[in-house]
């Protein structure tokens, strides 16, 4: 029984016409867009501009946001690709499944659980941040216990939106696009009246230098050091052309979600043509966003002087405008609420197709009789996030989450290759142009991404795929549903037991 035995596409389809384990095909090209924009679009925006370019890149911050959209452009493609070609939920890891293998889609799938679960907590916790700041707004404080942070003992703000975030997904994917649409109306017209208004009151001479000379720093050394920085003995520094390319591995933070619309290619209504429609322009509407919101705020303020903590707020407040600096926050909230929905949908989502494939439990993966949805699996995810977001304090984990999305794409694109050579057959909606220099580029510009997280980050990523390889062998790899399958000589029967040839 070889680790590396696929899944052929065909029966990957097939397994979607199960009676117990189908999706409802509800979704159009429109409503993974906005999708797209709605997961993307979130703290990377109103947070990460600031401390970019106040620490690392300078007014250059604008270049590193498109040295990162580049690298997700790339990848995206190769998602366009697959999510066409195998409309089937589970995304990288149906992807790998079908070109990679099974140990390969199973490490994807671990890996993807660590990205959307811990992304979820992530964000949930920044959200109960904005929600007490607009709860000061008010004339509401919350109890510090209750309001998390660094005094609190149970953050029930973030518990909270995400409980009532998983009976949304619960409730139907329709509903959940609903009220996505509508929030994500609300911070793409915050976004919008940012730059707008921000345009006013820009200086040039803020821009200047637009690449600050490269300063050395204090701080990465041993652990706490990048991976390029720990390999080749350079010293950490901090703006220059280095600078542009650590804020691009920082700001791809912002940038995290477009992959998740892949893993709603199996409600999707005609997932050969909106497929790529969605990502690719999910993707191109949000870098637009974020270039030009980045280019408003170190023209509006001094890179040096920007706030690290809520940069555009606090940009607005020093030439006088605080209607705006509040509106900010409004935007924020909003902004946060969608991720946090359409993070937990991914990770339900590919949790449900590991489970209809056997790798983990086959109970997970009932759809609800009336919801159409995956609502075993949506539940315990919601929980699990909620847990976390309420006790556990995820600042120094956030990094986990870009070098296992990292990853993830470099996998992706190097399987677009793979399928091109093993089944140049099978009907795709949608090609990589200039095959196979647009996947290899994609990988090449991943890796190099990762090279600038630090190497703490690599050892916990290290340890949670250690551990995922003792959860595949313990449990995974003796049920899988195509190991079964092989070992009787047949391919996986709708009920989950093997089926011969005959």
């Amino acid at each position: 029984m070889s680790l590396f035995r696929t899944k052929s596409v065909e029966q990957s389809i097939r397994d979607t016409e199960e009676p117990e384990h189908q999706l409802r095909r509800e979704l159009s090209g429109l409503d993974l867009t906005v999708f797209g924009i709605g997961v993307i679009i979130g703290t990377g925006i109103f947070v990460l501009t600031g401390v970019a370019a106040n620490q690392t890149a300078g007014p250059a911050v604008a270049v590193s946001f498109v040295v990162a959209g580049i690298a997700c452009a790339l990848a995206a493609l190769c998602y366009a690709e697959f999510a066409s070609t195998v409309p089937v939920a589970g995304s990288a890891y149906t992807f790998s499944y079908a070109a990679l293998g099974e140990l390969v889609a199973w490490i994807i799938g671990w890996d993807l659980a660590l990205e959307f679960i811990l992304a979820g907590a992530t964000v949930a916790v920044g959200w109960s941040q904005y929600f007490a700041v607009f709860l000061e707004t008010l004339g509401i404080t919350l109890p510090a216990a209750l309001a998390g942070g660094e005094d609190g003992a149970f953050n029930l703000p973030a518990t909270l939106i995400v409980l009532i975030l998983t009976a949304v997904l619960v409730g139907g994917i329709k509903i959940s696009s609903r009220v996505n649409a509508v929030i994500v109306t609300i911070k793409v017209a915050v976004v919008l009246a940012v730059i707008i208004i921000g345009a006013f009151f820009v200086k040039g001479s803020n821009y200047t230098p637009f690449v600050p000379p490269s300063e050395p720093t204090d701080g990465g050394s041993g652990v706490d050091a990048t991976l390029l920085e720990a390999i080749f003995g350079q010293a950490p520094a901090n703006f220059g052309i280095s600078g542009i390319f650590a804020a691009g591995a920082l700001v791809f933070f912002a940038f995290i979600g477009f992959d998740i619309v892949a893993t709603a290619a199996e409600e999707t209504k005609l997932p050969q043509r909106d497929m790529p429609r969605g990502i690719l322009g999910s993707l191109a509407i949000c870098t637009a966003l974020y270039v030009a919101v980045s280019l408003v705020v170190v023209g509006m303020q001094n890179y040096a002087e920007l706030d690290t903590e809520a940069p555009l707020a606090a940009a607005f407040q020093a030439v006088g405008q605080p209607f705006v600096a509040n509106l900010i926050t409004v935007g924020a909230l909003a902004g946060l609420t969608t991720v946090v929905m359409i993070l937990m949908m991914g990770q339900s989502r590919v949790a449900f197709a590991m489970s209809r494939d056997g790798l983990l439990p086959r109970w997970l993966s009932r759809v609800h009789p009336r919801f159409g949805t995956p609502y075993r699996i949506t539940i315990i995810v919601g929980l699990l996030v909620a847990a976390l977001a309420g006790f556990i304090p995820l600042e120094e984990l956030a990094e986990l989450v870009n070098i296992g999305t990292l990853f993830a794409f470099a996998l992706v694109s190097a399987a677009v290759i793979i399928l091109r050579r093993t089944r140049p057959d099978l009907r795709r909606g949608f090609r990589v142009p200039w095959m196979p220099v647009i996947p290899i580029l994609a990988v090449l510009t991943c890796v190099m991404l990762m090279m600038f997280l630090t190497v703490e980050t690599w050892l916990r990523f290290l340890a949670w795929m250690a551990l995922g390889f003792v959860v595949y062998f313990l449990y995974g790899r003796r049920h899988s549903r195509v190991g079964k399958a092989a070992a009787d000589g047949g391919e996986p029967a709708p009920d989950g037991r093997s089926a011969g040839t005959s």
